[in-house]
């Protein structure tokens, strides 16, 4: 049985890169992908990218989204 996506998720991942590329810049990215790991069943990634992400790991999503389009570590 598939499991059902997150409404939250689709919407990310339905959002045009430029967005996506926006949403991941300081600030922002510990929120938006931190909730987004949330949501994709992934806590403890989530959690702890609320907390660094803002900081310093907002780096790897902004190359990951550049490179593949989408968030893809921890999510």
């Amino acid at each position: 049985m598939a499991k059902k996506k997150c409404s939250y998720v689709k919407f990310i991942d339905d959002l045009p890169l430029v967005l996506k590329i926006i949403l991941a810049l300081p600030g922002l990215d510990g929120i938006f992908y931190g909730i987004y790991r949330i949501c994709k069943g992934h806590l403890i990634a989530g959690i702890i990218w609320i907390i660094l992400g803002i900081p310093i790991l907002w780096i790897v999503d902004l190359i990951t989204i550049i490179l593949y389009g989408k968030v893809t570590l921890f999510a």
